[in-house]
């Protein structure tokens, strides 16, 4: 039960830190799509085509594994890249690919006219972003961050193929060397309650941030 737990903590970090990673840098990437700066839109055009373009297993096996040879080859030196830290870059770099796409559509949803009466009142661009168009994509942005949350929590079982052990590889461990079948059912009882307490949450936050919607 201690390895099961010791698993559960490792799949809830490597979730916790892409996601805040994914939506700190999602926020720079998302305003880099909605740029006229033709060189940053194409730059940010480049990473999210790319990230969302491949599965997250292959990034996780370039960082880990082909990262290191092409250093070798460029310096003529080793080095290896510790399992946790390649999970936290990885997912986060994957996770920023998903969040910019939800935060330019969410800042896209906003009428045009709120930008134009920022700035009729001599407001700058990152003025009205920050102080008007911004804080209104909250309630839009709440449901989909939710889905992406989830979503890496679950996919965090790919670290497996690292020698991480998470959760699902603890139980696969435990239940090829003991022959039992149940501590399946374990793993799946942990991902419904970690999913459950995040759709409740989410689903909370959605209803508070929407609340001016309905007055």
């Amino acid at each position: 039960m201690w390895a099961i737990f010791s698993g559960t903590v490792l799949t809830i970090e490597v979730a916790i830190v892409a996601v805040v990673f994914g939506a700190i840098l999602g926020i720079v990437v998302a305003l880099g799509r909605i740029s006229h700066n033709k060189v940053a839109n194409a730059v940010t055009w480049f990473y999210v085509w790319f990230f969302r373009g491949t599965p997250l297993l292959l990034q996780l096996f370039i960082v880990y594994f082909a990262v290191p040879i092409i250093y070798l080859n460029a310096t003529g030196s080793t080095f290896v890249i510790d399992p946790m830290f390649c999970a936290f870059v990885t997912f986060s770099l994957n996770s920023t690919a998903y969040m910019a796409e939800i935060i330019r559509a969410a800042i896209e949803s906003i009428p045009e006219g709120q930008m134009e009466a920022a700035k009729a009142l001599g407001m700058s661009y990152h003025q009205a972003m920050r102080k008007i168009i911004i804080p209104q994509t909250f309630k839009r942005l709440v449901a989909p961050l939710g889905n992406e949350l989830i979503m890496l929590l679950k996919d965090t079982s790919l670290v497996s193929t690292i020698a991480l052990f998470d959760v699902l590889r603890t139980v696969k461990t435990m239940a090829s060397s003991t022959g039992n079948w149940i501590y399946y059912l374990y793993a799946a009882a942990i991902y419904l309650f970690l999913t459950t307490i995040l759709q409740v949450i989410f689903d909370k936050l959605e209803t508070r941030f929407g609340a001016y919607e309905r007055r």
